[in-house]
């Protein structure tokens, strides 16, 4: 099962549709804190985090107790300071894909404890603004399961 990491997300809404799409992926999120939102299931309803019941989401107090609990999984750091595009790696359907918060993205001191071979980036235009957080979740998320011929699924591709 593919492991999707928000690094201290900020808005509800981002975190909600990542939530939906692990949904339907069969992905597990991590979000470490600090969150910038509430998780309680009132303030989930409200910001349209209702798909939280569905996935299956694990909140780590930090960074560390994250990496521990993935630490057999192979993690890949998503950053526009990255130098392998995402769609050039081979993802295992074990491997993990963390990502920076929506505001300040990964903090060096955590992108440094990757090898460069792990640091991918998504291709944009020059002079752009970064992707939505959860767009760029969902494009690697796909490829990664992709890669593994969506695995884990019960669609069957064999009645199109």
């Amino acid at each position: 099962m593919l492991q999707i990491i928000l690094y201290t997300p900020q808005i509800p809404p981002n975190t909600g549709n990542i939530i939906r799409l692990c949904a339907n992926s069969g992905a597990r999120l991590h979000l470490i804190e600090p969150i910038g939102f509430s998780v309680d299931e009132k303030s989930c309803r409200r910001a349209g985090l209702d798909y939280k019941s569905l996935a299956d989401v694990i909140i780590h107090r930090n960074w560390f107790s994250c990496k521990e609990m993935l630490s057999d999984r192979s993690i890949w750091a998503i950053t526009k300071f990255g130098n392998k595009r995402y769609d050039q790696v081979k993802f295992s359907n074990n491997d993990a894909l963390l990502f920076g918060s929506e505001t300040s993205g990964l903090p060096k001191n955590i992108k440094d404890e990757f090898a460069r071979s792990h640091q991918l980036y998504l291709p944009m235009q020059n002079e752009s603004r970064s992707l939505n957080l959860s767009n760029s979740v969902a494009i690697c998320l796909y490829e990664a399961w992709r890669q593994n011929n969506f695995i884990d699924t019960d669609y069957n591709f064999e009645n199109l």
